[in-house]
């Protein structure tokens, strides 16, 4: 671990709402190495049980060299030893990483707010206001797919909502402890909220311009009685905006992840907020870059066949039932596209070449070269890993296999995943609404040749949304494959089921995209000096 003196050049970071910590690993992983990074975790706060044993572990990955991680490490993704031996093994480092990773509920009590503000108070004792506030407020409240579920909820009322206003418990940290620049995530319905016909935006944009409240002076003006910030878009130079008002659009702060070298359509609403009089030029913005594809970071990790979840599932009874559903006369006339003999041909190539053994349903590791595209590499690949962790499928009952099948065979031949008015008659799913148009995107494939769709937390749920584009597989994606579109590294473990893994990795902010952001605030520390 390093010194208090080589810490203290780092600049401080506090993570609220965590998760498994993607913004914070964008922040730490600044530089070539943890140990030399520009930035400091010094607390997350997360209070999902699940989650927080993932943010804890990462944590303790990060208190060691990149190039002196322990072998024990990698023996507790293998599933070699227990984390407890893990930890008895490293006490130091294990204690560090629970002193940053807190498991709590903010907004719960008193108690939890003056545990924060020791911790606050005693870094602005050792760095005044040259610290960083970062987090994402839960975003269920504002979501619009979650707003359109809640029509249906009698006696809901957004305003009654605590998701709604626990940004609250963000905005208090600014007030009372002042940081000199925060960035702050949620999700895009954001901007189209309303409680009692005014727009909730707004009002958040107005609180943490002024976090501690606007007062009227003796002579009747409204000043804001603390620290005022300026909140910038991190996606349109200040030289682009309106030259008469200046002002943004709430759409201006909706970042694009694909457009910056993320491998996945996410638009969330990111805010950076930077006290006033800290810099006296505009911060940078991101800088746009060639897309990435989802073939891009998917091919190199191991090929796994799905399971069968309503009878006994082995490789001989999956493998007969993608044959012979390649062999139905309902599934070629469903295609009819030129071709579709050739991709049949080497879908059965495939799978005849395939050993029984590679071609399985994965697990928490599958041992293999693990690959990814070079340029990419330094990013992605743990060498010292030997293969790929979280990396399990689901099993699929035989009518989804058939769905699963012929989508991503659709895909190939015309590139784009089938409308359900696509498929054949008999693999639309059972309910009256079929043909209405409401579940036209019921089963999509993640095309191999563009970003994916957004990973959401309702990957948990079902993979309907997300069949991997390869027919040989005929699968959803698995943890891995999602937090590979997440851009979280391979050596990043999920703790948890299944089902608690692909949660996080769909409620997470991409760690590269948070990585770019970092260097942004660096930047804005480094005007800071200039002033």
């Amino acid at each position: 671990m390093e010194s208090e003196q080589e810490k203290i050049w780092k600049i401080p970071v506090v993570d609220l709402f965590a998760g498994p910590g993607g913004l914070g690993e964008g922040f730490a992983s600044l530089s070539r190495d943890y140990s030399n990074a520009v930035f400091d975790i010094v607390l997350s706060v997360e209070k999902d049980p699940v989650a927080h044993q993932t943010l804890e572990l990462r944590s303790f990955f990060r208190k060691f060299p990149s190039d002196d991680v322990p072998e024990e490490y990698y023996q507790y993704l293998r599933q070699e030893i227990s984390r407890e031996i893990l930890f008895e093994k490293y006490p130091q480092q294990a204690t560090a990483a629970r002193n940053e990773a807190l498991h709590a509920t903010l907004g719960s009590g008193d108690e939890l707010n003056s545990r924060l503000d020791d911790r606050a108070r005693n870094l602005c004792l050792h760095y005044g206001d040259r610290w960083v506030l970062i987090g994402g407020p839960p975003c269920q409240a504002y979501s619009m797919v979650g707003r359109a579920r809640r029509t249906k909820i009698k006696e809901y009322s957004l305003e009654h909502d605590e998701r709604t206003f626990l940004y609250r418990e963000y905005l208090r940290i600014l007030a009372e402890h002042q940081p000199a620049v925060f960035v702050m995530e949620n999700v895009k319905g954001l901007l189209s909220s309303k409680i009692n016909g005014k727009s909730v935006f707004k009002k958040i944009l107005a609180d943490l311009q002024c976090p501690s409240g606007p007062i009227r002076t003796a002579v009747g003006k409204t000043e804001c009685q603390g620290a005022e910030y300026t909140i910038y878009s991190l996606a349109l130079p200040f030289a682009e905006l309106d030259p008469d008002g200046g002002r943004y659009a709430p759409s201006d702060f909706i970042i694009e992840s694909e457009k910056y070298g993320i491998p996945q359509s996410r638009h969330r609403v990111i805010l950076l907020g930077v006290k006033k009089g800290l810099i006296d030029s505009h911060p940078d913005t991101l800088q746009m870059e060639d897309s990435l594809w989802v073939r891009h970071v998917l091919e190199g990790l191991p090929p796994l066949r799905s399971g069968l979840s309503k009878e006994e599932d082995s490789h001989e009874r999956w493998s007969a039932i993608i044959l012979e559903t390649l062999d139905r006369h309902w599934f070629n006339h469903g295609l009819r596209a030129k071709g579709i003999e050739e991709l049949q041909d080497d879908i059965i190539s495939a799978m005849a070449e395939l050993e029984i053994t590679e071609l399985n349903r994965g697990g928490e590791f599958v041992k293999w070269p693990v690959t990814v595209r070079d340029d990419l590499a330094w990013w992605y690949l743990d060498e010292r890993l030997g293969g790929a962790c979280n990396h399990s499928t689901r099993g699929h009952m035989n009518s989804d296999l058939h769905r699963y099948l012929f989508a991503a065979c659709f895909t190939q031949l015309y590139g784009q995943s089938p409308k359900i008015l696509d498929f054949p008659t008999r693999l639309w799913p059972k309910h009256r609404s079929a043909e209405s148009g409401n579940f036209d995107d019921r089963f999509k494939v993640q095309s191999g040749d563009q970003p994916s769709s957004t990973i959401t937390s309702h990957i948990s749920k079902d993979g309907h949304y997300y069949i991997h584009y390869d027919p040989v597989q005929c699968r959803s994606l698995t943890v891995r494959e999602a937090a590979r579109l997440q851009t979280f590294p391979d050596n990043y473990f999920f703790e948890g089921s299944r089902t608690q893994q692909y949660r996080q990795v769909g409620n997470a902010v991409p760690p590269l995209l948070a990585r770019k952001i970092a260097s942004i605030v660096r930047n804005i520390f480094k005007l800071a000096e200039e002033v």
